[in-house]
C-alpha cells in the first residue's frame, strides 16, 4: 500500500472498486445506447454498440437485442448465431426456439424449423404457435396434408390464432376446397374484416365459387386497405375481363405494370399498347391467383 493511500484511507479494494465502476458504466453506455439505437432503426449503430458490451461481459438483454439488430438489418445467419448461444444458457426457453424457427423459415431452412418446433412441442405439446409453424415448415416441403392437420391442431389449441386460420384457407383454397376455406374465411371476416389478407382469402373464395361481382367488390376492399397490392389488381383484372369489361381489365393491367413491370411481361412477353385487348385476354388467362 502507498504512503498517500494510507494517509488518506485509501486501499486497494478501493482501487479495484473503482475500477469495477467504471467497467460498469463502460457496459451501461455500450449496452443501453446499442437498445436505444436499435429502437431507432440505426441498426449497423446498434450492433457495434452491442458487440462491444458483449466483449465486456455475457449479458442475455444485450446478446437478444443484438440478434435482434442483425435480424432487422437482414444478417440473418448471424443473428441465428446469436440465437443459439442465447439457447445454449436457456434451452428450455419458448419464446427463443419460436424465434430461432422464424429465422429459419426466412432462410428457406425447412428442415432446422421443424427440428426447432418439434423441439418446442416436446417440451409443451399445447403451444398453439409451435403448431402453427410446424405447419409452415410442412408448407415450405410441399406436405399440405400434415400442414392442413397442424393447422386444425393449433386452432384447437387457441381458438383465436387468426394466422392459422388464414393459412389454413389458403392452404384449403390451393387443393380446391373452397366451401372449407369459406369457413375460416368467414370466420376471420366476422373478427378482423378490414385486413387485406383477410379480404384477400375472401376475395379469391368468392371469385372460385363463381360469385364474380361479389369477389370484385372485396377486391375493391383491398385495393382501399392497399393502394400498391398488385395480386388485388390482377385479380380484379381478371375477373372485369370474364364479365366483358374489357376497359376496366385493361386499367387493372395497366396498374399492374406501373406497380411491377414485370407481372404482366412474365405472363406473356413484352407488354405494349399493340394488341392490348388480345394481350389481356392471354395474360388474365395464365392467371391462376392460388398460386397452384
Amino acid at each position: 500500500m502507498s504512503i498517500w493511500k494510507a494517509l488518506f484511507g485509501g486501499s486497494e479494494e478501493d482501487s479495484e472498486q473503482e475500477k469495477k465502476t467504471k467497467e460498469d458504466g463502460q457496459f451501461d453506455l455500450f449496452k443501453y445506447d446499442g437498445i436505444k439505437a436499435l429502437r431507432m432503426g440505426q441498426f449497423d449503430y446498434a450492433v457495434k454498440c452491442l458487440e462491444r458490451a458483449l466483449e465486456m461481459r455475457e449479458d442475455p438483454e444485450a446478446r437478444d437485442s443484438l440478434a435482434q439488430a442483425l435480424l432487422r438489418r437482414g444478417d440473418l445467419d448471424e443473428a441465428m448465431n446469436q440465437y443459439r448461444k442465447l439457447a445454449e444458457l436457456e434451452p428450455d426457453n419458448d419464446a427463443l426456439l419460436s424465434q430461432m424457427a422464424h429465422i429459419a423459415y426466412m432462410q428457406e431452412d425447412y428442415e432446422h424449423m421443424a427440428q426447432l418446433c418439434e423441439q418446442s412441442i416436446a417440451l409443451n405439446a399445447d403451444n398453439a404457435q409451435a403448431h402453427y409453424q410446424r405447419a409452415q415448415a410442412y408448407l415450405g416441403v410441399h406436405d399440405v396434408i400434415n400442414a392442413i392437420a397442424q393447422l386444425t391442431t393449433a386452432i384447437k389449441l387457441k381458438d383465436d390464432l387468426g394466422d392459422a386460420y388464414l393459412l389454413r384457407g389458403q392452404t384449403l383454397l390451393k387443393l380446391g376446397d373452397a366451401d372449407s376455406a369459406d369457413a375460416d374465411a368467414t370466420y376471420l371476416m366476422e373478427r378482423v374484416g378490414d385486413n387485406e389478407d383477410v379480404l384477400l382469402l375472401k376475395a379469391r373464395v368468392v371469385a372460385a365459387k363463381g360469385n364474380r361481382r361479389d369477389a370484385i367488390l372485396l377486391y375493391n376492399k383491398v385495393i382501399e386497405q392497399n393502394p400498391f397490392h398488385v395480386d388485388a389488381y390482377r385479380e380484379r383484372g381478371k375477373l372485369y375481363f370474364e364479365e366483358g369489361e374489357s376497359q376496366k381489365a385493361k386499367e387493372d393491367a395497366d396498374k399492374v405494370m406501373e406497380l411491377d413491370p414485370q407481372a404482366m411481361a412474365d405472363v406473356n412477353g413484352e407488354y405494349s399498347a399493340e394488341g392490348i385487348e388480345q394481350k389481356v385476354k392471354q395474360a388474365y388467362s395464365n392467371i391462376n391467383p392460388f398460386g397452384i
